[in-house]
């Protein structure tokens, strides 16, 4: 018997990272089974065939995909006839939503089941695309616990699976809620992103900041993280510029930063979570151009921006936003949490209870399984 045969869509870093732990998971439950798709180094590495490279569409921002319309429109192009000839036996689609839904449209006429991993943001901006969602998706796997309330109510099949940074949380620094006081020479984390309009936007704010606290706790000590995705150069002369001594600039994951770190200041992502998990309190900052975020505005309903917040359903972190985003702001949120070992502590329970609804590890494994059964009993879960 042929092996079953599936097209996997992730557009992004994350999602192809999403994407490789699912490939191995489903290898490990059904054995050999062809995947192909759209993704990046991760996805090749986990045994995919990648047709589309996701780095040729990626995007960030509602005014930034005018710049890449037309590789959007060539990868579409290219995806829509992978799925007419191959007729594969299942369409995973991995975030990356406007894309995506529009793909799942072209997969149901060729008649292919579509199984949808980490939803769109519909709970918090333009929330009638879940029409569009129960047309053409057989199933959707969840990330984030009220999600799966919210598809429930709309009469669409779901799952929640956890999040996936869980089944790489053994093992994580336990909470820092037994201190009895902070300590002497706290270290503050500064990460401003992975890509390099955020750093370019976020890192000198942060430096300003750090110089500003510094004059408030002169034994704190910073850790600045340089992504992967970031030439390195860039930050070393960002950091040289600031006037900020003794920086330690970390090539290392956050998932190690995160440890060493008693503060962190972010910008807004799943980065939140990997804090979360951590147990690491956090100030939460977000900033993109003022058309996407004027626009974004008008079309998000939602009190908060931070993911760790939005769990929470309360803001158990400060978040600042767009012009919320100074240096004065930023230090003053640090030292409001570092200068108070009862507020740190809170913090910090507060964390726990996040983490707690994230859910177990094991997210690929149970999306492996919705995966087989679509295949396998004609659709159903």
């Amino acid at each position: 018997m042929e092996p079953k045969s599936i097209v996997m869509v992730a557009g992004e870093p994350s999602g192809d990272l999403h994407g490789a732990h699912l490939i191995h998971a489903l290898q490990a439950k059904y054995g050999p089974i062809f995947v192909c798709g759209m993704g990046g180094r991760a996805m090749r590495a986990a045994g995919a065939k990648i047709v589309i490279d996701a780095d040729q569409v990626a995007v960030v921002g509602i005014t930034e995909v005018i710049a890449k319309a037309a590789q959007v429109f060539k990868a579409m192009g290219q995806l829509k006839r992978l799925l007419a000839g191959l007729k594969p036996d299942l369409l995973i689609l991995i975030d990356f939503p406007d894309f995506n839904l529009h793909l799942a449209a072209i997969a149901k006429r060729f008649g292919v089941p579509v199984l949808y991993y980490i939803s769109p943001q519909i709970w918090a901006w333009r929330a009638g695309r879940v029409k569009k969602i129960k047309k053409r998706v057989n199933h959707m796997a969840v990330i984030l616990p009220f999600e799966k309330q919210f598809y429930e109510a709309h009469q669409v099949p779901v799952s929640f699976v956890g999040h996936p940074l869980m089944d790489s949380a053994t093992g994580r620094v336990p909470l820092r809620d037994d201190l009895s006081g902070l300590p002497a020479s706290p270290v503050v984390g500064l990460l401003p992103g992975s890509r390099d309009r955020e750093v370019a936007s976020l890192l000198p704010v942060m430096l300003q900041a750090a110089r500003r606290l510094r004059d408030k706790m002169n034994s704190v000590r910073f850790i600045v993280s340089c992504a992967a995705s970031i030439d390195p150069a860039s930050i070393q002369a960002i950091a040289q510029n600031s006037g900020v001594d003794g920086l330690e600039i970390s090539h290392e994951p956050v998932s190690q930063i995160f440890p060493k770190c008693h503060l962190a200041v972010v910008a807004s992502g799943t980065v939140t979570l990997e804090a979360a998990i951590c147990g690491t309190p956090m100030i939460v900052t977000y900033m993109v151009s003022p058309l996407s975020y004027w626009l974004g505005r008008a079309l998000i309903r939602v009190d908060h921006i931070g993911l760790v917040n939005l769990i929470a359903q309360e803001r158990i972190v400060p978040e600042l936003v767009q012009n919320e985003v100074t240096p004065e702001a930023i230090s003053q949120a640090a030292y409001g949490i570092l200068g108070d070992a009862q507020t740190y502590k809170t913090v910090c329970r507060n964390l726990r209870m996040v983490r707690e609804r994230l859910g177990a590890s094991g997210a690929s494994e149970k999306v492996a399984q919705i995966a087989l059964s679509l295949m396998e009993k004609e659709h159903a879960v």
